[in-house]
């Protein structure tokens, strides 16, 4: 079968000092119950988090809370954590699915992040209420996102590669309306 993730053209997002596509990754919605969650610590040395709407990364990889029972891992472009985990996983019972061409990352970045998602997202995205290591399923404008604070003025985007065009378009309009 043809590697779909790898063939893809990303779609075309206007560029920009606060908006931008990050890298390409490989990424995985894995599911189950607690020794699930252990088993794929111990395969990809990285923390998956308990605590709910957390995200833990590493230098090339990240994991990111969406339920009780599914995570989000992110890790580089052509890795082998998905045999890592298989092997990992193997009598556990689980969902470990490829998502890597399904959907993409975007950063925006600036002291005018929080304001430009507000215009389009219902949470409260004050440090205080949404946190540096929060993230969440959520709406912007008609898209559903994960949005994940990675520091004080940078968010991460997750969105499938169909909605990319509109978030980027959605944020440049919504940024012609800050002074």
């Amino acid at each position: 079968m043809a590697d779909l993730s790898r063939d893809r053209r990303a779609p075309l997002l206007p560029m920009s000092p606060a908006l931008h596509r990050l890298p390409g990754a490989t990424r995985h919605v894995l599911r189950g119950g607690p020794e699930v969650r252990l088993a794929a610590e111990r395969a990809l040395g990285l923390a998956v988090p308990a605590s709910a709407c957390r995200a833990v990364c590493a230098p090339e990889r990240a994991a990111l809370w969406l339920g009780p029972d599914e995570w989000l891992l992110i890790s580089p472009e052509r890795s082998d954590d998905a045999a890592a985990l298989r092997a990992a996983l193997g009598e556990h019972p689980h969902s470990l699915v490829d998502v890597s061409h399904r959907q993409l990352g975007i950063e925006l970045r600036g002291a005018q992040a929080a304001t430009l998602l507000a215009a389009g997202c219902a949470l409260d995205l004050d440090p205080s209420a949404f946190p540096v290591g929060m993230c969440t399923r959520t709406m912007l404008g008609k898209a559903e996102i994960i949005l994940w604070r990675t520091a004080p003025e940078v968010f991460h985007i997750e969105v499938w590669r169909s909605f990319a065009t509109y978030v980027a378009a959605f944020l440049e309009e919504a940024a012609r309306g800050i002074p």
